[in-house]
């Protein structure tokens, strides 16, 4: 009997082309279908709620696909234990499954995405972490960031944190929330930075042209009232660097 699976991911993209499946390269789609194939010999096309970038990490990704078990029963709990260990030891995993409704969709039913940035600031690298923040040797100006993000909120055109390869029919996009969160990171000063964006869908490198934007202002290079500026320019140009891959994770995906 034909099932629809929803199941949420975690990994580690630092050695993946991303989520999408691609020809001679390694990419967290094909590892999660190649292990439901050596658990049950089916090709099962799963298909997610978004496709991360190269390098691009994910705490709650969330994808669906239909399943034949013909006269077999299997529940989410050893579905999910039979996937997970055949993707062992790669750094992916499933970390729930659940039976849905036939019509569900992980990409067209989902309501709201979260990414969290993760930045360090300290003098040495963050040896323990490397993989997965983004290490900054300088102070950043906290309250400027969140003044800055400030003229994000809303429904806007984001050309200007928009990537040249984008393929999204249009610029528009609607940013609910940029929250900016600190805490220590050692007892020596050194501090990590969330940068939470959510809202229902994100164009190509939105979160990490802002990122690496509100860096500039927190490191003085830019003001706060820039932001509006460069919202309003509608040119990639006018913006700041792209932030590296790997502070970035898809971290929830609402239903």
């Amino acid at each position: 009997m034909m099932k629809r699976w929803k199941i949420t991911i975690e990994y580690d993209g630092t050695d993946y082309y991303g989520w999408q499946k691609q020809p001679d390269v390694s990419t967290i789609q094909t590892a999660i279908e190649n292990a439901i194939k050596k658990f049950c010999g089916q090709d099962i096309d799963v298909k997610a709620a978004g496709r991360t970038d190269a390098g691009v990490h994910a705490h709650g990704q969330v994808a669906h696909f239909d399943f034949d078990w013909g006269n077999r029963e299997i529940d989410a709990f050893n579905l999910a234990k039979a996937i997970n260990a055949h993707l062992h030891p790669a750094p992916i995993a499933v970390v729930h499954a659940e039976e849905i409704h036939a019509d569900f969709n992980a990409r067209f039913d989902a309501l709201n995405k979260l990414y969290r940035y993760r930045i360090v600031t300290r003098r040495a690298m963050p040896l323990m972490e490397p993989r997965v923040v983004w290490h900054f040797k300088h102070h950043l100006d906290i309250d400027a960031m969140r003044e800055g993000a400030k003229h994000l909120i809303g429904h806007h055109d984001f050309s200007s944190f928009r990537d040249a390869q984008c393929q999204a029919k249009t610029p528009m996009r609607t940013l609910d929330r940029v929250g900016i969160t600190t805490k220590p990171y050692d007892p020596f000063g050194g501090e990590e930075i969330w940068i939470e964006l959510e809202g229902p869908n994100f164009i190509h490198h939105q979160c990490r042209n802002i990122v690496g934007t509100l860096v500039d202002v927190g490191r003085g290079k830019t003001s706060p009232d820039d932001i509006a500026t460069i919202l309003k320019a509608k040119d990639r140009t006018k913006a700041g660097m792209t932030a590296p891959a790997k502070g970035l994770s898809l971290f929830r995906i609402d239903y």
